[in-house]
Formats: structure tokens, C-alpha cells, sequence
């Protein structure tokens, strides 16, 4: 989703205003701009399209001054142009926003009324007139900003430059995150840390409803009753070269190789090695109380939820329900008391998934949250916090973020038989064991690279491509099918493999390629039962399986891609790295945006 940073400085701060929206482009965009205070006015430079569009524009147009916004917008409420880029502007006042404002159409019908001339068609330019019209009625920009935020409807972080204050911004929040950044007589706002990575490691979360005074010498911070308040400010781990490609070609091909890592370093968090056992962050509840689990998520983390289900249910014997969380207040759901709701983000700020949680909290449920953010809404939110310790993801289509996610997921179901009585000391330890096993075997994974690059043209000039799994394979073909619709645009679909039959197979033509997820094991024949039915109606296949059922099945396959054999338990992390790997060459091959493919943002922010 957008991203935001503003810097009130010593020195000439277009430069570095461009360079962390550089370190925000993971988020996704189709705009930018910056606004500088310098001599009396308000120096406006926006572009459409990538950044490089606005650095063009910079050295033809330089923006002087010290003391700048900065924004990359993913559009909402009108197309990516010059005009509706970010920032907006009065004479007087220049915002950039993330966010939505829901009652803007009223909000503009009110001030065209009083004569104010609109230039844009987004809802963010409102914010800007409201407060103009506060400092042109001779309020300071403090007293104006306080009066327009409770007319705000939505979500909105904001960054606010005057004219006539070329020393001081400010900041606001509400249900979009922004941060405060402390610097050596400088001070930053930004969407998050690792926006300011390179220009200071201390920094404070604004809390719901916070707004800010920004000036050289710090901030002075307000709650949403305008009474001053004090917020930690706290030493960031957020390191610019965390979002650095290397030897990699994109941040997706990076981040996919990352997995052993990531995941070793997320169950590092969770296992006792020696004592073979899961061990949960300290919370003052009992897991063992817990009647029924809920599961909200969205994309790529619901997926993660699927396959959870099936481990909750197997080894606790708990009923598990799973939401999409864009859905989940609209139907009304019955939260039974004595229920855990489990939130799945990697930014921790997805706005369905946030107001689901709160919907849930209202309702009397007990909050975990499982993301990658410990400092984000969501984790500042939860009764168990459960991160993900991936590391910065930037690529918008999430790898590591996912695999990490099945790691702590696994763990908490193990944890929660554990302490129900249903799996003893012995079990525990094997499950643990297998738990360990799985970074050797993403590595594993991982050399079938080239391979898969090599069969990648196969794929590629396909209209459409069909995913099958049984099991938790069902989830990785649904999460298979999404990698390859976001980054190479083939419209892709997974299916329960058993559910072929009852529609899909007419889709069957040699123009359709199928990916058959199968590792060897108790649901293996039924899987390639289900794939000879395809092959039967002319379909291409690729088969990924292991050693041993590619023996048994492989034979007539358009492709075969070969994993480790691997416990089932560990086969939904193992086998995420192949749908990973053929997306990402296939998307390569049709030249597509790999790490910022259309349409999408990293962070959705919005409903």
C-alpha cells in the first residue's frame, strides 16, 4: 500500500525524500511525488509510473528546501495520473496519505459548496482543503489539523506540510501505521521502520487515533482527546541492506532462497532443541481451555490457514473454522465462548484482517496473532503474539512470509495437543524432530532450481493453468495458482484434486497445463487416480512428487519436478518452494514486474 516519509532536516531533503520511497517500493505503486517547503512556498514535483519518472522530473524540476513529504500511491479513488498523484496541495497545505476516507464524496460536496476548486478526483485531497481552510481562518496548524481529524471517516496515516512553517510537520494516524523517527537534530515520519532505516534506528509507534507535532528538536505526540502523551521510543532493527537484491536477480528470487534460513531462524524461536518440545511465548491464559479455533487471513495467508486446519484438528483434536477476512464481519459469525481466533498477516496492518480481529476481541475471544511485524497493529493487539521472524519480505507476492508462517502454525498446533493431552512426550518429540528437518529439506528443494527455470517456457504461453493437491496439497495448489496469477498474469485456478470430476476436467484440452502436487503417501493413489483421469482428456502434465512417486507415476508427464521425500507434516513448507520457483521463471520468461507486478500492493491497507 502507499508509502509515506517526511523529513524535517539540517540540510536539502529531495534526495533522500526519493530514496526512501526507494525502500518503500516493495509496498506496490503506480505514482509519486514530493513537496518541499522553500522560501515562503510549497515546491510540488509528482510523476506517474515508477519512481524513475519522478526522478526525471526532480533534475529538471529540483525541490529545494529542508523540510519535505513524500508519497508512493496505489490508487484508490481515481487512475494513476499526474494529478491524482500524492502530494495534494492548497496554498497553504500539502498532505500525503495512506489510507481511505470513506465519507469523502459528503466531505467534498461540503466544501465545493463553499467555493473550494478541486484538482484531483481522489478522496485524500478533502484532507488538505479542510485544513487550508482552518490556517486561512487564521488558525495555527496545530489547532487546525486536532478540528479536522473526528471529521475523518476511514483509515488514514497523514503527513502534513504548511507554508508558512518551514520547520514543522505533522503527523496523524488512524487505522494506517506510522512512526516517528529521531534523528541527530533532524526528525523523520515514515509508514514504517524500515523506511527510515538509513536515517535513524530510534523510533516510537503512534498508537490509534495519535497525532504529532514534528519538529527538528522532536515530536510532541497527542491521543485522540488532543491530551499530550508519551510514546517509547525504542531502538529499530530495521537495516537497509535487509532490502538490498544481492547476487539475485529480484527480491522474490532472494526472498525464495531465504527460506531455509528464515524458517530456522523462526523455529529457533519456538523449539527447545535439546528437550525436543515446543515452547510458546508466556501468556495468562490456558491453552487447554480452548474449545475451537477461528483463523482469519487473506491471499497467501489464508492459504496458511488451510493447511493449519488440517494440523489443529489432527493433532489436538480441536474444530477449526477459517475465514477470509474480507468476509468474516459480513456474515455475522458465531464466536462460541472459550474460542481462539488466530490472525495471519505478514505486515500485521491488512485492514480486513485487523477489523476482524477487532470484531473478534469485541466478541470475547482470546487473540493470536501470527505475523511479521512484532511492532505492528495487530501484534500490539494480540494476547499471543507469534512472529514469524522472516525478516523484511519485498517482493509483493509473499515466499518466505508463508513458509515461516506454516513453521509457527505447526508449532502452536503441537504446543495446544500437548497441553490437551492428546499427543504425549514421545509424539511431541517426533514432531519436533521432523520440525527441525525442514530447512535441510527446503534447501533441498531449492537445487531443483535450474530444472525448473529450464521447463518454465512450457508454462509460460499458456491462457490458463490448473493446480491440483489433495490434503494440505490442496492449499499449496490454491497457493500455487495464486503465485502465478499475480507475477506472470496466466489466469491460474487450484482444486481439491477429488473435485476434478464434479466441474473443472471440461476445462481439460492440451492447451491446459495441470501441476500435480503428490508426494508419496497415503493419499498418493487417489491423487494420481485423480491426474490419469486428466491425462485421460488430453491434459499436459507436471508432476511434483518425489523420487518415489515419480517412479510410479511420472511416465507420460509433460514435466516432472523432483522434491525430497519428506514427513507429511513438513510437505507443505517442502513443497511451497516448487509453485514458488515455477511462478517466478514462468513470470520471468513472460518478462512481466516480478517484484511489483500490476495492480497489486505488498501492505493492504484499505477495505
Amino acid at each position: 500500500m502507499c508509502g509515506i516519509i517526511g523529513i524535517v532536516g539540517k540540510e536539502a531533503v529531495s534526495d533522500r525524500l526519493v530514496e526512501g520511497l526507494k525502500r518503500m517500493e516493495y509496498r506496490g505503486y503506480d505514482s509519486a511525488g514530493v513537496c518541499t517547503v522553500h522560501d515562503g512556498n510549497l515546491v510540488r514535483r509528482r510523476a506517474p509510473g515508477k519512481l524513475v519518472n519522478l526522478v526525471a522530473e526532480l533534475e529538471n524540476n529540483p525541490a529545494p528546501g529542508t523540510l519535505g513529504i513524500a508519497h508512493t500511491r496505489w490508487a484508490t479513488h481515481g487512475a494513476p495520473t499526474q494529478n491524482n498523484a500524492h502530494p495534494h496541495a492548497t496554498r497553504e497545505v500539502a498532505i500525503v496519505h495512506n489510507g481511505i476516507i470513506e465519507n469523502f464524496r459528503s466531505l467534498r460536496e461540503e466544501l465545493s459548496g463553499r467555493g473550494r476548486e478541486f484538482e484531483s478526483e481522489t478522496d485524500s485531497e478533502v484532507v488538505a482543503h479542510l485544513i487550508s481552510e482552518g490556517i486561512e481562518a487564521g488558525k495555527d496548524p496545530a489547532a487546525a489539523v486536532s478540528e479536522i481529524l473526528p471529521k475523518l471517516r476511514g483509515a488514514f496515516a497523514l503527513a502534513i506540510a504548511f507554508r508558512q512553517h518551514p520547520d514543522m510537520l505533522i503527523g496523524a494516524r488512524l487505522g494506517s501505521p506510522l512512526v516517528i523517527g529521531y534523528g541527530d537534530g533532524e526528525t523523520y515520519l515514515g509508514s514504517d521502520a524500515l523506511a527510515l532505516a538509513p536515517l535513524t534506528q530510534r523510533i516510537a509507534y503512534l498508537e490509534e487515533g495519535d497525532w504529532a507535532i514534528v519538529t527538528r528538536d522532536g515530536a510532541q505526540i497527542f491521543d485522540k482527546q488532543n491530551d499530550p502523551v508519551e510514546r517509547e521510543i525504542t531502538t529499530s532493527n530495521a537495516s537497509a541492506s535487509e532490502i538490498e537484491k544481492g547476487n539475485y536477480r529480484h527480491h522474490m528470487q532472494k526472498e525464495i532462497f531465504e527460506q531455509p534460513t528464515a524458517v530456522a531462524q523462526t523455529l529457533r524461536s519456538y523449539i527447545r532443541q535439546l528437550e525436543r518440545q515446543v515452547s510458546l511465548p508466556q501468556v495468562d491464559f490456558d491453552l487447554s481451555d480452548i474449545s475451537r479455533v477461528t483463523i482469519v487471513a487473506c491471499g497467501t495467508s489464508y492459504y496458511a490457514a488451510m493447511v493449519a486446519k488440517y494440523w489443529f484438528e489432527h493433532f489436538a483434536q480441536v474444530p477449526v473454522d477459517i475465514d477470509v477476512a474480507s468476509e468474516f464481519r459480513y456474515r455475522d459469525p458465531v464466536l462460541m465462548e472459550g474460542g481462539l481466533s488466530i490472525f495471519i498477516s505478514q505486515s500485521g496492518e491488512t485492514a480486513d484482517t485487523l477489523a476482524a480481529l477487532r470484531h473478534c476481541r469485541a466478541a470475547g475471544q482470546v487473540i493470536a496473532v501470527v505475523v511479521n511485524v512484532p511492532t505492528s497493529s495487530m501484534a500490539r493487539e494480540a494476547d499471543l503474539l507469534l512472529p514469524t521472524n522472516a525478516g523484511p519480505e519485498i517482493g509483493v507476492a509473499s515466499t518466505k512470509a508463508f513458509t515461516c508462517q506454516l513453521a509457527v502454525l505447526a508449532a502452536l498446533a503441537t504446543r495446544m495437543a500437548v497441553v490437551k493431552g492428546r499427543m504425549d512426550r514421545e509424539e511431541e518429540a517426533d514432531v519436533v524432530g521432523h520440525l527441525l528437518e525442514a530447512p535441510a529439506s527446503l534447501n533441498a528443494a531449492l537445487l531443483h532450481d535450474e530444472e525448473i527455470a529450464n521447463m518454465a517456457h512450457l508454462i509460460a504461453p499458456a491462457r490458463d493453468v490448473l493446480y491440483m493437491g489433495r490434503g494440505p496439497d490442496y492449499a499449496l495448489a490454491m497457493e500455487g495458482a495464486l503465485k502465478l496469477k499475480e507475477i506472470s498474469y496466466i489466469h491460474a485456478e487450484g482444486y481439491a484434486s477429488g473435485e476434478m470430476k464434479h466441474g473443472p476436467i471440461a476445462l481439460i484440452d492440451e492447451a491446459v497445463p495441470v501441476i500435480v502436487l503428490a508426494p508419496s503417501g497415503p493419499l498418493f493413489e487417489k491423487t494420481v487416480s485423480n491426474m490419469q483421469e486428466v491425462r485421460a482428456r488430453g491434459g499436459k502434465i507436471v508432476l511434483i512428487s518425489d523420487a518415489a512417486g515419480l517412479a510410479e507415476a511420472g511416465e507420460g508427464c509433460m514435466a516432472t519436478i523432483e522434491m525430497p521425500k519428506v514427513h507429511p507434516l513438513i510437505a507443505p513448507l517442502v513443497y511451497a518452494v516448487p509453485v514458488q520457483l515455477l511462478a517466478y521463471h514462468t513470470a520471468c520468461v513472460k518478462g512481466t514486474d516480478v517484484d511489483q507486478p500490476r495492480n497489486l500492493a505488498k501492505s493492504v491497507t484499505v477495505e
